[in-house]
This record gives structure tokens, sequence and C-alpha cells, in this order.
């Protein structure tokens, strides 16, 4: 058994981490309340960690090859949890949100690292293993979130949600002292910054600038400036790489069709499966009215059959990553599609099994895909791939909250323009997303209060149906794009040359 405490401390990290990427989302309304301020502006306490996360995730992977990867995990741990123990504390909205800024970089560091540790610490079938159960710790930690949340929120506090993150993140630094090895680099490089600077730069204006379009408009100042800012920071970024002798990210990877195709899904998987949950989370709070806990167990299917799926997968073998990828996306699609019926008067079981197809989805991908990320490059780039492929998926989620905000306020602002002919449907509609139906009702003269409970539901429910519509369309391009990119089995190139690689390759086709 001593070959798997390395696994217990990695998975432990993981789990924590993601975790925290959706566990607010059923606090938020709590958070709100208590921090007095308005649920739109805590939008940020959601999107800022997600953000940190991805936009550090790939300067991250590559440091870690040069530093020490045991070293970064154990900081981004300790960054972690003092960044907790802030936000448990938080006396406003200000605070608490730079402190999930904080909170995403500790993450960062860790979830930068887990791929790339796992493969120096396995081989060969163990390996394989090692990936199922990382996989399936990713799938059940994304999903279980809002039922973690809604648990801590309703019987205790909402700043429970980062007071148990503190015990949990002690018990992961000293077994990961204990039984984590550290593989020291064969030479020392100098480090990338400027295009570390570059690519974080990039991510977060144009995360930004999506996520303000539709308060502040398309054609403002703001929206079209941080655009602007984005793709100059995007351009350096590429000219940095292609000149920098040791770059965060070889840009020359992305010759190989696989390594594209494997980035592609990782994109569009975490936006397609997950990122429409907080519109959810919304609609079963605020418009149905449910608790925390209730709103939170309506997701629980998701968790449930992820985690299932990640499990067998590894028994299911050989699977190669085309097929589980593309048939994993497809299945993302249609729960998503399954769910895109919502009704002014459904309840929460509307939903329920769009969410336990999309969870078979998520298990199948989520284990090849990281298994075949690190694969596709040679030994020496494992901590540049690890930090590739979850740079990817966490900017998918970020980048999918903001475009599905727009789509969500958009359609909900026709419909009360349409069907209620609302002189203010703009404002009524950023009430709306912001969490405040309820208010938005009890404000109506009682003549009208029962009409507009029902506008508001059908506003709500047409705005959730086309962002759903939207992520089944993610997923079937994701899936499109894996069926004609990636070979069978991953980076054979790069397996005929490096040992190494060989044995991911091998471990892919089980996992």
């Amino acid at each position: 058994m001593r070959k798997w405490p390395p696994l217990v401390a990695i998975c432990l990290g993981t789990f924590m981490l993601l975790v925290d990427v959706t566990i607010v989302t059923v606090a938020l309304p709590d958070m709100a309340t208590d921090l007095d301020t308005e649920l739109s502006d805590l939008e940020w306490v959601v999107d800022i960690y997600a953000l940190a996360l991805a936009a550090l995730l790939l300067g991250i992977g590559s440091t870690a090859d040069l530093l020490g990867r045991k070293a970064t995990y154990l900081v981004g741990l300790v960054v972690f949890a003092i960044a907790s123990l802030v936000c448990a504390l938080a006396p406003d909205a200000g605070v608490l949100i730079a402190a999930r800024g904080v909170q995403g970089i500790g993450a960062a560091g860790m979830f930068g690292t887990t791929i790339a540790l796992l493969g120096s610490h396995y081989r060969g079938k163990d390996r394989a293993v090692a990936f199922a159960v990382w996989g399936a710790t990713n799938a059940v930690a994304a999903a279980a979130g809002p039922v973690v949340g809604g648990l801590l929120t309703e019987y205790l506090d909402w700043r429970w949600i980062f007071y148990v993150n503190l015990p949990v993140s002690v018990i992961a630094v000293v077994l990961s002292v204990r039984v984590l090895e550290e593989e020291r680099p064969a030479e020392r490089h100098r480090i990338d910054l400027p295009g570390i600077v570059a690519f974080t730069v990039a991510a977060g204006s144009v995360t930004f600038a999506l996520i303000r379009a539709h308060v502040d408009g398309w054609t403002s100042v703001n929206t079209l400036g941080m655009l602007g800012l984005g793709l100059v920071a995007l351009i350096v970024f590429i000219v940095v790489e292609r000149r920098h002798p040791y770059p965060i990210l070889d840009l020359t990877l992305f010759r190989s069709r696989a390594f594209v195709g494997i980035m592609s899904a990782g994109l569009l998987m975490q936006a397609a499966a997950f990122a429409y949950l907080l519109f959810t989370s919304l609609w079963l709070q605020t418009v149905l009215g449910y608790g925390p806990i209730k709103a939170g167990l309506y997701i629980l299917p998701l968790s449930i059959s992820a985690f299932v799926l990640s499990a067998l997968v590894g028994r299911l073998g050989p699977w190669a990553p085309k097929p589980a990828i593309g048939i994993g996306m497809l299945f993302i699609a249609a729960g998503a599609a399954l769910q895109a019926f919502v009704e002014a008067g459904s309840s929460g079981t509307v939903i329920i099994g769009g969410l336990l197809v999309a969870g078979v989805g998520v298990g199948l991908v989520t284990p090849t895909l990281s298994g075949a990320a690190l694969a596709s490059v040679p030994a020496a780039r494992g901590g540049m791939a690890g930090g590739a492929v979850n740079t990817f998926r966490q900017l998918g989620f970020a980048l999918g909250i903001a475009v599905f905000g727009v789509i969500f306020q958009a359609r909900v602002q026709d419909v009360l323009t349409d069907k209620g002919r609302l002189a203010n449907a703009h404002d009524v509609a950023g009430a709306l997303t912001g969490g405040q139906a309820q208010g938005v009702i009890a404000r109506t003269p009682e003549p009208e209060r029962a009409s507009m409970d029902h506008l508001v539901r059908e506003a709500f429910a047409s705005g959730l149906n086309v962002t759903l519509w939207v992520a089944a369309g993610m997923a079937v391009l994701a899936a499109l794009v894996v069926f004609v990119l990636v070979d069978t089995p991953a980076s054979r190139e790069s397996s005929d040359e490096e040992p190494d690689s060989a044995e991911a390759t091998s471990a892919v086709g089980h996992v």
C-alpha cells in the first residue's frame, strides 16, 4: 500500500481546490445579505478564483519543472490555506473578492503540478489507475461544490465554506511532505517571466471584458479597451514564446493535431459541463425559492454519475483518447440539451435526467483528457502539458461563466421586452441575473404581482434554456474537433522518442 499515499496527497489537494471553484454558487445570496451588497457584485467571488486559477496555471506548471514540483505544490497549499482564512474572516465584499483571487493563486500552484506529480510517481498500469482515480476526484469535486456549499451554508454559515479548508490543508501539507518525492531538474533555466505576465494579462482582460459587457455594453470604452488590451497581450505572448529559449508554453506543440484537439476539448468541456451551473443555482434559489441544500441536491446527479463513470473508466479499458473524449463530449451535449426544456411552471426535477447524462460524459472525458495531455509531450515537458490542459479547462470555466452571463441576460431582457412590455427591461434583467427575483416581484404593485411572478419565471426559464442549448453546441463542437484531430493512441511520435512518454501512452490506453 506504500505506493498509493502520493495519490492520496495529490487527490486531497485537487479535490479541495476544485470544490472551491463551484462551492460558493449556492451561498451567494447569503453572502450578499451578510455583506450588505448586490448579488451581481459577488459574481466576482466565483469568477476571480477561476480566472486567477486559469491565468496562472500555465506559468506555474512550466516553472514547477524548473523549481521543483513538490515544492510548488506545497507552497500552493499554504497560500490556499491562508487565503481561505482571510475569506472566512472577510468584513466586506472587497476583501472577500481580493482573498478569493489570492486563493486562486494558491490553487494554481497545486493544480499546475498535479499531472506532472502523478506522472513522476507512477508508471504503466499504476499510472492508469492513478489517472482514473484523479479523474474521478476531478469530476466529483467540480460537481459536488454546490452540495457541500449548501450543507455548510444552511446548517452553519457561508463562512464555513472557507473555514473547512483549513484542517484539510493541514492534513494535505503533512501528508505531502512525508510521501511526495521531489524530482530535481537536470539543469536550471531562466524563468519565462514576460510570457507569464503576458498570458495572465491576456486571459484576465478578455474575461473581464466579457463579464462587464452585459453591464457596460459591447461598445463601451471599458469593454472595448479591455478586449483591445487582451488582444495586444496575446500578440505579445506569442512573440515572447517564439523567442524565449525556455517558454512557459512551447508553441511548436500546437503543430501536433492531437495536442490541439486535447486542448480544445479541455476548454470547451469545462464551459459546456459546468459554467451554466451558476445560472441553474440562481434559478433554483431565487426563482423557485429552494434553500441552499435543496438547490445543491438537485445538482448532485451530475456528481454521482461522473464519479461512477470515472471510477469505472480504468476497468473498462483499453480506452483510446479519441473515442473516450469524443463520446464523452457527446454525452455532455446530450445532457445539456435534455435540461433545456425548463418552463415557467417547472420544478427542479426537470434538470435531473440531463445532469445524470452530462455526468456520464464528464466521467469519460476527465481522466482520459489528462492522461492524453501527458502522453502528448516528452517527459521533460510534463509540467508544461499538465499546466496547459488544466489552464484550458479552467479558462473554459471562467470564459464560460462570462459568455453565458451575456447570453442569459440578453435572453431574459428579450422576454421581458416582448412579453412583459417593460420599459425598464434592461434594469429588471440585470436585477434578475443578479439574484434579485423576489425583490423585483415584491416591488411590483399588488394587482400585478401574480403576472410579474409568472413573467419572471418565464424569462428565467427562457434564459436558462438558451444557455443550455449553447452549452450543448459547445460540447458537440468539441466532439467534432476530437474526432478529426486526436490520433489513437495520442502522441504517437512522442512515444517513439521518449520511454516515459511511451509508458504514458500505454497508460492512456487503460484510462
